[in-house]
């Protein structure tokens, strides 16, 4: 009797919010590529016009709730016209087919990082958000088994929490010498000729590729606060930090960096270094920083990739000494004096005080002056929303003294607020403390 063909596990994202038929196919593109890693697929652009295929896109991208692009359109706007979602997908399989789609100019706007600069995001309209999601629901069953267990950022089934714990846990394993690395304007700079070769390595066919490289050569359209007329420009290098397909493009370019850090050749070997890498924020680690490895991170980076280390912000850090830190996705890792057991250290983990500024800062808005016309209750319930989320993310390590001064602070803003909006002074019931007080009525401390 002939032994029966063992079946491969997929991943659970293969199947995740995609009905049966695209599930299947996205098995079979996962399966081929991890078979075969030296394919290159060449029968793409048909499965992009199937329906489940744009019908999926669109629930992704209107799961988003973006906002609209160049053309004012609205995620509303479309429901609401005449044969809504339906004749909007119809539209876009149209155009496909025919191959007349052409992407409409990208809108640039700004928010506001931590540091106090101003990141750009390029929105592409809703029509080019759909079709770039259904390129990444083909493509990214194929790249995700090139992907190296480094890579945390913009994959499926993982998280930032993911890469701080495998920092954590390389610190608590001795890697305690680790270069801080910090890529200036990353999505900004990637070459698009270079990064069209890296897709080329799996993808061969040309209407796919001829899609992207649209995509990245797509005209800007940038705002002058209304004094004006827009600006306009057409980017010869980048991948729009805001567009759906950017994020997986992003994390194919460096990809190689990944890999040949771990080739038999590379730093993983030779100075048994670790990278974690979360997007294009990542550290390598390693029980001995020489020299020879710097110069293989950096060159490997600049005069291969073509990308810029921002050597201002870059830093080559000795963890082993208590007083210094490493500041990575919002956390600090230290090392620390144990207070259960004299004359040991532990790795202390716990959100930096830099992601303690931009809370307080982030609770002051919401208790400000401009808000004293919101009702107690509203505020409190507003403020148990915000608070829960940031709650989710820094729940690793060790943030109970974040916690107590955070909920500390929150209380004294909501005192302010009650004495603001009160003409007399503002007196709590008797027997009761500002902090049980607000527990009392809502507010769920930290």
């Amino acid at each position: 009797m002939q032994d029966e063909e063992i079946q491969p596990v997929y991943p659970a994202f293969l199947s995740k919010g995609c009905p049966e038929k695209l599930s299947a196919l996205r098995q079979n593109l996962w399966r081929k590529a991890k078979q075969e890693p030296k394919f290159r697929f060449y029968s793409l652009y048909g499965l992009l016009l199937r329906e489940d295929v744009l019908q999926t896109a669109w629930k992704r991208v209107r799961a988003n709730k973006g906002a609209p692009g160049v053309d004012g359109v609205s995620i509303q706007d479309i429901e609401k016209r005449r044969g809504g979602a339906d004749e909007f997908v119809r539209k876009i399989q149209e155009t496909l087919r025919n191959k007349t789609y052409k992407p409409m100019p990208v809108k640039r706007v700004y928010i506001r990082k931590a540091n106090g600069k101003y990141r750009p995001l390029g929105i592409p309209v809703i029509r080019d958000r759909v079709i770039q999601m259904a390129v990444v629901l083909l493509l990214e069953p194929i790249f995700e088994t090139d992907f190296e267990d480094c890579s945390y950022g913009f994959r499926p089934e993982r998280s930032a929490h993911d890469a701080l714990k495998q920092v954590h846990q390389n610190l608590k394993e001795g890697y305690t010498q680790v270069y801080d690395a910090d890529l200036q304007g990353y999505f900004d700079s990637i070459p698009h000729d270079k990064l069209m070769r890296c897709v080329e390595m799996r993808i061969a066919d040309r209407s796919i590729l001829k899609l992207i490289r649209m995509w990245l050569k797509v005209a800007v359209k940038e705002e002058n606060d209304g004094k004006g007329k827009p600006k306009w420009h057409k980017p010869d290098k980048g991948c729009p930090q805001g567009g759906v397909i950017s994020p997986l493009l992003a994390n194919i370019y460096l990809h190689w960096f990944d890999r040949v850090f771990h080739m038999r050749s590379g730093p993983a070997t030779w100075a048994k270094a670790r990278l974690v890498r979360y997007a294009d924020d990542f550290v390598v680690m390693a029980r001995y920083m020489g020299d020879p490895l710097v110069q293989f991170i950096e060159g490997k980076l600049e005069s291969w990739l073509s990308l810029k280390v921002n050597r201002d912000k870059t830093s080559i850090l000795n963890l082993s000494h208590p007083e210094t830190e490493l500041k990575f996705l919002g956390y600090s890792f230290q090392k620390h004096r144990s207070l259960l057991k004299e004359g040991t250290y532990y790795w202390n983990m716990c959100p930096s005080k830099e992601s303690l500024i931009r809370e307080r800062q982030k609770i002051k808005e919401l208790t400000g002056k401009k808000r004293s016309f919101i009702p107690l209750p509203a505020m409190i319930t507003e403020l148990n929303r915000h608070l829960k989320s940031w709650k989710t993310y820094f729940s690793i390590g060790y943030p109970r003294l974040a916690y107590h001064n955070l909920t500390t602070y929150t209380i004294t803003r909501l005192y302010k607020h009650c004495r603001r909006k009160s003409q007399r002074r503002y007196k709590y019931p008797k027997g009761k403390s500002p902090y049980y007080y607000f527990l009392e009525i809502g507010f769920a401390e930290l």
